[in-house]
């Protein structure tokens, strides 16, 4: 209760300041049209006064001294977002046309809900909104993003995952893999690699490639190296899966099944042919038949050693 006490002051004293705005947009002609409650925000609150919606008054959106935000001077207010809200006062709270809801039950429809959003957000974090695969799919931005909050999960690192996996379950399950990135443990959030609002790159990611994004942490093996491997070069995911891996190091396979599904195996000496088939005609070594092929090519991301063509050091 004294939680709610202090929100609902903070309210008011933020709607005087907003309504003595208004008064001042009258007396200058620049009054709300006539669609738009004459009130502004104080009309809402004569019913919807609960404590989560009134946190909305903490949050970037409820400033009344930024120009760029629904409660700035000469701005709309709550009607910013939720369209005019004359009609829906008179009805006593009934559902005219023109009233913008939001959330997984809204009766507007996506298309208006994020039109709403984009009318402030596409010239910033949104301007390839609408070629992303979230546009396409129909998502809107209250799926995501929760407004009313002082904290919004989703732009939280420690909670992000949690909003990003109700819909992406496959990187969810991945994420009990005993090889995995920090994610669960708040370390590291979706948005490190993925651009949810849009991006011509594949799967939305940060950087122009798999591997330019993957280096921006782990720059260690970004080279250029004297020797290559291809691969690598080429794209990490070609032998990790990034998400989660039940193999060491977010493999896909162990070596040597991971390093034979490019390499033909036949006549290394790991490979037992047999005595005979061996180089010096002797036993297979354990190293070879054992090991994975990293106990001799430790440096399989690559080398600047002048002897390291087959990259061993």
């Amino acid at each position: 209760m004294p939680l709610r006490g202090g929100i609902v002051s903070l309210a008011i004293a933020l709607l005087g300041s907003a309504m003595a705005q208004v008064a001042a947009a009258e007396g200058t002609g620049d009054a709300p049209p006539p669609a738009y409650s004459a009130k502004g925000a104080d009309s809402c609150l004569g019913c919807h006064d609960d404590a989560p919606l009134l946190e909305l008054f903490r949050t970037k959106h409820a400033r009344p001294h930024d120009d760029r935000g629904p409660f700035g001077h000469g701005g709309l207010q709550c009607e910013a977002c939720h369209g005019p809200g004359r009609a829906h006062v008179q009805a006593h709270g009934q559902q005219p046309a023109g009233i913008v809801d939001f959330g997984p039950h809204a009766h507007a429809s996506v298309a208006s809900q994020n039109g709403r959003c984009l009318t402030c957000h596409e010239s910033n974090t949104a301007h390839e909104w609408q070629g992303s695969v979230h546009a396409l799919n129909n998502v809107p931005c209250t799926g995501c993003h929760t407004l009313h909050a002082v904290q919004d999960p989703v732009r939280n690192t420690s909670t992000q995952v949690e909003v990003c996996t109700r819909c992406h379950e496959a990187q969810h399950t991945d994420l009990f893999k005993p090889s995995r990135h920090p994610m669960r443990e708040g370390k590291m959030a979706c948005t490190a690699c993925h651009q949810p609002h849009g991006a011509s790159t594949p799967a939305q990611l940060v950087g122009n490639t798999v591997t330019e994004t993957c280096t921006r942490c782990h720059a260690e093996y970004r080279g250029p190296f004297l020797w290559e491997h291809q691969p690598v070069a080429e794209n990490c995911a070609n032998c990790h899966d990034a998400h989660g891996s039940v193999q060491p190091a977010l493999l896909k396979m162990r070596p040597p099944f991971l390093c034979q599904s490019c390499h033909e195996g036949s006549g290394h000496p790991s490979i037992a042919n047999g005595p005979g088939g061996l180089p010096g005609g002797g036993a297979p070594s354990s190293y070879l038949l054992a090991g994975g092929c990293t106990n001799c090519h430790s440096q399989v991301h690559g080398s600047n050693h002048p002897s390291g063509r087959a990259l061993m050091r």
